[in-house]
């Protein structure tokens, strides 16, 4: 039975939990404002879209809940829509929701149901796993919504670190800035269309026929190289500070040599094919979202832009290269960012972040 599986398919990458300065509950207001623009077009698509049968319960899934509050945001969007649904529908009694917030086993979720919440209007429960595998029973979700997740690989490719293998990203932590640029891309590309197609397939089997998938996705414009991809800049200057401590003699250069980055990013022209030959799902809408520089109207400054790649990345690198580099590392990653300017960084982001609403298929 595949739910046997689950957790197991996939390595953890967790954000920072808590709710610390370096949390990343405290440093994700970027997403949050992408899913704020996204409410118009959700509420749209659960009216005009989702097709509900008399039902006591009304299951729905956020994948990759991370810590809050985003996730909070997204539901409320969610149930809110619902609700004016069924009225619209002259339904006299609405469902009971039972709201699931996924995640890996490693995730904080004592941090997540901390922060629940009261007055929701909803039953909540955690489910632990692997969105790249099953996590829910056949035909027992109506509604899955899920938020920059799925530019996160379920592993680095294999090849990428292995040194016979001619796409080894040997000095280099993404795929971007590689020697042997077209293998490594290659090799991560791979990787994300198997990833697609497990998520799919998945998802397919856990959704009822008429029930929605709502994702935004992280991702590149149509027809751009991956060497212009968003992300780049941030990245590489993850590596060259990693790089410079092998120098210092503070990491070894094996370790280094050993450290990929598990972010792809897709085009809306990749998303497409993998539905497209999944089969079991129509794309209702596929809409790009607003690109975010400033944030309260204040562009973003080199402390921000830290604390943003600390939230995400601080486990991650942990993970790998012990908790004693973390403070020094991003300490460097600060100087680096304020000697070329977080609006150079800004502006390198050719990053397309976009919606896309998917229909179960009868």
């Amino acid at each position: 039975m595949e739910a046997k599986n689950n957790g197991k398919c996939s390595t953890a990458y967790p954000m920072n939990g808590g709710d610390g300065p370096y949390s990343y509950a405290n440093n994700s207001i970027f997403q949050r404002i992408l899913i704020d623009c996204t409410k118009e077009i959700i509420s749209m698509s659960i009216l005009e879209k989702l097709e509900i049968t008399p039902s006591k319960s009304f299951w729905i899934a956020d994948l990759g809940c991370s810590i809050g509050p985003n996730t909070f945001y997204a539901v409320k969007t969610l149930i809110e829509s619902l609700k004016l649904k069924y009225q619209t529908n002259s339904s006299k009694l609405l469902p009971q929701f039972q709201v699931f917030f996924n995640d890996h086993t490693s995730n904080d979720f004592n941090m997540l149901f901390k922060s629940l919440p009261e007055d929701r209007g909803y039953y909540a429960a955690g489910v632990p796993g692997s969105f790249y595998g099953r996590i829910f029973p056949d035909a027992s979700l109506h509604l899955v919504h899920s938020s920059f997740t799925l530019h996160w690989l379920s592993q680095v490719p294999k090849e990428v670190n292995d040194k016979s293998s001619l796409a080894w990203n040997k000095g280099r932590v993404y795929y971007s800035n590689s020697k042997n640029d077209d293998q490594v891309i290659k090799a991560y590309k791979n990787q994300h269309e198997k990833d697609m197609t497990m998520f799919l397939k998945a998802r397919a089997q856990e959704i009822v026929f008429g029930g929605l998938m709502m994702l935004i996705v992280l991702g590149i414009p149509n027809g751009i190289h991956h060497s212009e991809s968003g992300g780049n800049k941030s990245f590489e200057l993850i590596g060259s500070c990693l790089n410079d401590m092998v120098q210092k003699g503070i990491v070894s250069e094996e370790k280094v040599d050993s450290f990929n980055i598990p972010i792809y990013l897709m085009s809306p022209q990749e998303f497409e094919k993998s539905v497209n030959e999944n089969g079991s799902f129509s794309i209702e809408r596929l809409d790009v979202l607003p690109h975010v520089k400033v944030i309260n109207g204040v562009g973003l400054n080199s402390h921000q832009i830290t604390f943003c790649m600390r939230s995400t990345l601080g486990e991650l690198i942990k993970q790998h290269f012990g908790e004693e580099i973390i403070d020094k590392l991003f300490d460097l990653y600060l100087q680096k960012v304020e000697e070329i300017h977080p609006t150079s960084i800004i502006e390198s982001l050719k990053t397309l972040n976009f919606l896309a609403v998917l229909k179960r298929n009868n």
